[in-house]
């Protein structure tokens, strides 16, 4: 079996503009057949979802992936501290701020570890608003008759 870096993968799809369902199958079986095992490996996933098109079954492989890795990957395991918030915190948003996924990656973590610290809590919290708010359609006002 050849193996695939997660560097390459990402140059592909970022060379294609895209990651179809077959590249997907890829990631899965020939590069993380294991899961994420390092941070640059997560890095590189969650600048990849924001760099290209993903399907939804990305985004849902995205955000299972760190969770597993963030939650019971690192130690102390099922908890988050600071460092780890830290660290999750500026991968997840980028220059422009997370995207609809990372804060989708950011809640998730918070819901599935056992303790979280109070700064990626907050985060979340503030990631998720801010892509809620993003995402709703402007209210029509109507004039009232009196």
């Amino acid at each position: 079996m050849t193996m695939i870096s997660v560097q390459q993968f990402c140059n592909h799809a970022v060379s294609t503009g895209m990651i179809s369902d077959e590249d997907l199958l890829v990631l899965k079986r020939e590069v993380l057949p294991e899961g994420l095992m390092t941070r640059e490996e997560a890095d590189l996933l969650i600048a990849l979802e924001r760099a290209v098109i993903g399907s939804e079954a990305f985004a849902d492989f995205l955000v299972a992936s760190v969770v597993d890795f963030a939650v019971w990957g690192t130690r102390p395991t099922g908890y988050i501290d600071r460092d780890v918030a830290a660290w999750l915190a500026a991968s997840l948003s980028g220059r422009e701020g997370p995207s609809p996924v990372g804060a989708r990656i950011a809640m998730e973590i918070v819901r599935e570890a056992q303790g979280s610290a109070e700064s990626l809590m907050a985060f979340a919290l503030e990631a998720n608003r801010r892509t809620h708010d993003a995402v709703q359609p402007a209210r029509m006002s109507f004039a009232l008759a009196a």
